[in-house]
């Protein structure tokens, strides 16, 4: 079966098989987590919404991706769930924002997501030390 790299995480050299849907199980796999787990990062991150269909979950790559995200952001990084939430919705923001011109994405917007940020990071030394 061909294997494609994660595309949009360069810095992950994890292969995923060439497929479009993927079970927990085989999840859980790849990504060395716990279908516990899984479920209840679909609970708390809403970005994370594999399909169901007769009972079961049926994740697409972007969902793998995700899941790869997160797991980075809490397990390597250091983050709190809501930190990682926090930053997710940040990210979403700052791609959605990025070809905008500055004057038009406006400083309250900008200072906004440098507050979340700097909070982020506050909470984070805060468990640190």
């Amino acid at each position: 079966m061909a294997k494609s790299k994660i595309e949009s995480h360069p810095q992950l050299e994890i292969e995923l098989p060439d497929k479009k849907y993927f079970t927990i199980g085989e999840v859980s796999e790849l990504c060395d987590l716990k279908s516990h787990v899984l479920r209840y990062w679909e609970q708390v991150f809403p970005q994370l919404e594999p399909s169901k269909r007769s009972g079961r979950r049926y994740y697409q790559r972007t969902d793998v991706e995700l899941i790869f995200e997160i797991k980075s952001l809490l397990h390597d990084q250091g983050y709190t769930i809501d930190g990682a939430k926090a930053r997710l919705a940040s990210n979403k923001v700052s791609v959605a924002t990025a070809d905008a011109p500055i004057e038009k994405q406006g400083a309250l917007e900008q200072l906004h997501l440098i507050k979340n940020e700097l909070q982020e990071f506050r909470t984070y030394l805060s468990s640190r030390f």
